[in-house]
């Protein structure tokens, strides 16, 4: 058997999802799936890591033993698992925990940083482990992501067949799938992430499972329309994204800017109607608000399918928004004549597709194979990603 562990922890701070894949066929077969969540203050510093604040070199380095703790403790729940020792595993492959997320910016190189550290993860396990899987791309002058499109094609790519992987973590990315055999992917807007923090800060849930918070809610256009000014959304692939720019503060600013909007306009109407001074409009309704969030998330996918693959006859979702019941819905409605169905259907459980992902990271680093896709992350070329930390 030729077997990997995956590792992956999104945008989304759900915590950790590892796979144990056998790679001896065409095809992996996954052995044993583990998911591990962040305890509250954990994930509480990993999201206040993610904006400058005190003492953060000491902070994010702490963070990231953290990290890796939870990381291989998910290791051993998929040894236990399936009974097999660590020197049965080539290797893992760990995404680490991303905050901050600048490809290009600053200096024309720019950087990501996903917190882990590589060599506690191999101290822990006991088996080698290969960590750091965006630097190496971004150097070669590309995003760093999304990474995950060559393993959607080798998954669920069908010749003479118009097929799309839309995968909704904290941050969503599509992946086209297109009949030639082509593969292109980019981040194409908001995941999980502005639902979960509005829902975290209304109703004290981590995340509005099925949807049914939002479900009850109303969509506000014109607010939906001010989100969707967004320079990032018309911005051309490649293209990648983060709780950089789709963050809390980020829907506060929308929100402000379109009450200042509608205040205007209430009291200009007043002044033409010599009525004096329009009462301003009622802050939003949250759950309101939750079903806005959804729609954006729906039609910035919907949006970009539409632009880039036109012909795409069936759309695969996986990642955490494949659960979400109302949100599966609103793309199916956003568009019509496309099949809308989870990976699941298609043999691969949505919360394991990333991780399994990972999986295959850490295969190609040890065939010293490429990871990344030129054409999906702009980078000058294909490189091999990662850093190798010895079991």
């Amino acid at each position: 058997m030729a077997l990997f562990i995956g590792l992956m922890s999104g945008t989304s701070l759900d915590g950790v999802d590892g796979v144990l894949a056998d790679w001896s066929g065409p095809r992996p077969q996954v052995l044993a799936h583990a998911h591990q969540a962040f305890g509250p203050d954990a994930r509480l510093e990993l999201l206040a890591l993610n904006t400058a604040g005190h003492n953060e070199l000491h902070r994010a380095a702490l963070a990231a033993n953290e990290v890796s703790r939870r990381y291989a403790e998910v290791v051993q729940r998929l040894l236990q698992a399936t009974g097999l020792a660590a020197n049965d595993v080539s290797a893992i492959g760990a995404h680490g925990q991303t905050v901050r997320h600048q490809p290009q910016a600053f200096d024309g190189t720019g950087y990501t940083l996903q917190l882990i550290n590589g060599a506690l993860l191999a101290e822990l396990t006991g088996i080698g482990t290969v960590c750091d899987l965006r630097s190496r791309d971004v150097a070669a002058g590309g995003q760093g992501a999304p990474l995950v499109p060559a393993l959607h094609a080798g998954l669920f790519g069908c010749p003479g067949q118009h097929v799309a992987v839309l995968n909704i973590g904290g941050i969503a990315n599509l992946t086209l799938l297109p009949a030639d055999g082509s593969v292109t992917g980019f981040d194409c807007g908001p995941g999980n992430a502005l639902m979960d923090g509005w829902c975290g800060r209304h109703t004290g849930q981590a995340f509005d499972e099925g949807g049914r918070w939002a479900a009850t809610g109303q969509v506000d256009a014109r607010l939906l329309q001010r989100m969707l000014q967004e320079p990032f959304f018309a911005k051309a692939p490649p293209k990648s994204t983060g709780r950089d720019l789709l963050h809390l503060s980020w829907l506060e600013q929308a929100l402000r800017s379109e009450q200042a909007g509608r205040t205007g306009q209430a009291e200009r109407a007043g002044k033409a109607s010599q009525a004096g001074h329009a009462d301003s409009p009622a802050a939003w309704a949250p759950q309101d608000v939750q079903a806005t969030l959804a729609e954006l998330t729906a039609c910035c996918a919907a949006t970009e399918l539409r632009r880039h693959a036109p012909h795409t006859a069936r759309l695969l979702v996986c990642g955490g928004g494949a659960f979400n019941q109302h949100l599966m819905g609103r793309l199916a409605q956003q568009l019509p004549g496309v099949a809308v169905t989870s990976t699941a259907e298609h043999g691969v459980p949505p919360d394991q597709v990333e991780a399994l992902a990972f999986a295959w990271l850490a295969r190609a680093y040890v065939e010293s194979l490429p990871g990344n896709l030129p054409a999906v992350t702009g980078a000058r070329g294909p490189r091999v990603l990662g850093a190798w930390y010895p079991g």
